[in-house]
Order: structure tokens, then sequence, then C-alpha cells
């Protein structure tokens, strides 16, 4: 049975969260993607920042993980960019096979 992960990400501005969630929706290594925005504070370089930012939280097969880790480092726009996976243990089995019918077509890439 496959496991599945919610992998997130935030971006600047909403519309490159919508445009890297249809990349990857298209690559066919997550399922979907669901944008909202969030109030960020972090130190980085050295100096606080603090800002509004928009959080893309994406649903796959814990398999895929790495493509989308690789994924994310090679489209981000941050230099260090917030890639993050939590285990999804509880869900209904139809929400699951949804997320694996919706990445299948990565199953070469393994």
């Amino acid at each position: 049975m496959d496991k599945y992960v919610q992998i997130q990400t935030t971006f600047e501005k909403r519309e490159e969260a919508e445009k890297f969630a249809g990349l990857i929706l298209d690559a066919g290594i997550a399922a979907d993607g669901q944008i909202g925005e969030i109030f960020s504070a972090y130190n980085f370089e050295g100096k606080r920042h603090s800002h509004t930012e928009f959080l893309l939280a994406m649903k796959t097969r814990a398999e895929l993980f790495g493509e989308c880790e690789k994924f994310i480092k090679m489209h981000h726009p941050y230099k260090v960019p917030q890639i993050v996976a939590t285990e999804l243990i509880h869900g209904s089995q139809e929400y699951f096979e949804w997320i694996s019918e919706n990445t299948q077509r990565n199953i070469k890439h393994k």
C-alpha cells in the first residue's frame, strides 16, 4: 500500500505559487495543491525578516518526495526554499487512491 505525504513550500507572491502549482501538477509528481496566505517571521543571512508569504501545500505519494524536492529546488525562486513533508497517516481511502491515480505517470521516474 502506498504511503502519502503533504509537502509545503512558500512563495513571496501568489502568482509564483499558482505558477509553481501548475508546473508540479503538469509534471505529475503532486496530485493537488492548496495556496493560502500566511505571515512569516524568520532569520536569513543575518537579518530578521517578516512579511506575508503564500504557502503551497501539495499531496503526493511518499516515494515521490525526492522527485518533489529536486523539482522545488530547480524551479523555486528562493535561494533556500522551505521544503517540508508531513506523512499523511489518516484519510479517506478514496482520496488516497485519487492521489495515487494522479501521480501514476511518474512511476517511470523511480
